[in-house]
């Protein structure tokens, strides 16, 4: 019997043709996830904002995550988020599987070289995105004299803060430093719903939040006499669309000097709520999990989930967040000094009874 040699080869090369395809089909990114379970440390306790935002994304984002894998949230509070940024930076496997949201204060700090735990440079992590670009708007009561910005220029005004060095506390004294108001500063309280208390009581006249629909809505809605607050000034990359006529910080600089730092501290504000991976994690991966986050952030069904919780959603990309942070933290010499020079407490005095805390929202 013949062998058609010739045949025979065709046939191996025909087969081996069909069979190409589905090794190129063949996808790295599932084959590493799918099983997998991803770990999502969160930087305080339960209950509060970081706590929150991390458990919504969490359900999400795992659906566009190829090969599908699974979302355990893991509360690590502790050193005002330092336990869980150093976990994630220094402990837990760089293999794409762990990711944490960091301190918004953070990448300011770290310029500013302002807390010297920070043992851990932002500019090597992986930046996944921010999930909620939210302004720091500052208010008084209804009750409270002081109804512009004009009027906080007149008379002292207390506001309310967590720590001596919070971000909040130090745009309060930026706005003094820089601006020419008279708020007197009164430190030292545990969060929000004690400064909000601390406001009913009369002991204080405002603070900032981050979150003025909430604000509102803890006071019975926008009907509400309770809720009729003032809104002095917003700090931020851009005015909120729902507060254009409450003046913007990067709006009021007269000088180069001043507009260079207003804008570092607008950029700090906005960074409320960034998620990054550890160094040394596969590009490939942080690609795939960049991705997932963006996808996440549009998917309607978080969206709804978010509003139903009064959660600000405004997505900024891996890409764009990497960015934001190295120019914050490379920024010139002479542009951190002035922010130093700004953010510097001189009208400030300890809350009666109460302990300082984490920075509130």
């Amino acid at each position: 019997m013949l062998i058609d040699r010739t045949h025979s080869f065709r046939s191996l090369i025909a087969a081996a043709v069909m069979a190409f395809p589905v090794v190129a089909a063949a996808d790295p990114i599932a084959d590493f996830y799918n099983g997998k379970q991803l770990r999502l440390i969160i930087r305080a306790s339960t209950g509060g904002q970081y706590d929150t935002y991390t458990r919504l994304l969490g359900r999400y984002i795992v659906r566009y995550i190829p090969g599908n894998p699974t979302a355990l949230p893991v509360n690590m509070p502790g050193g005002g988020g330092l336990k869980a940024l150093g976990y994630v930076a220094n402990v837990a496997p760089k293999d794409g599987t762990v990711f944490t949201m960091v301190t918004q204060s953070a990448p300011m700090e770290q310029a500013l070289g302002t807390n010297k735990a920070l043992n851990v440079d932002l500019r090597t992590l992986n930046w996944i995105g921010n999930m909620s670009e939210q302004n720091q708007v500052l208010y008084t009561a209804p009750t409270s004299e002081t109804r512009t910005l004009e009027d906080a220029k007149r008379r002292v005004t207390p506001i309310g803060a967590t720590g001596i060095g919070a971000t909040s506390t130090q745009l309060v004294a930026l706005y003094n430093n820089a601006i020419g108001t008279k708020f007197k500063i009164i430190y030292g309280y545990p969060g929000s719903p004690d400064i909000g208390l601390a406001i009913e009581r009369g002991e204080l006249e405002g603070r900032n939040t981050s979150s003025p629909a909430t604000v509102i809505a803890a006071a019975g809605g926008p009907s509400s006499p309770s809720a009729q607050f003032h809104f002095l000034i917003q700090t931020g990359m851009r005015k909120l669309d729902d507060y254009p006529n409450v003046p913007l910080l990067r709006d009021l600089a007269t000088n180069d000097a001043d507009r260079a730092a207003f804008d570092f501290i607008s950029k700090a504000s906005a960074l409320s709520r960034p998620f990054a991976a550890a160094a040394g994690v596969p590009t490939e991966r942080v690609a795939a999990l960049r991705s997932a986050f963006a996808k996440a952030l549009q998917d309607p069904e978080l969206i709804a989930d978010a509003q139903r919780q009064d959660m600000e959603i405004n997505l900024t990309t891996g890409e764009e967040l990497q960015k934001t942070i190295a120019g914050m933290i490379d920024a010139p010499p002479a542009v951190l000094n002035r922010v130093r020079t700004l953010i510097e407490v001189h009208s400030a005095e300890a809350a009666k009874g109460a302990k300082s805390g984490e920075a509130a929202d």
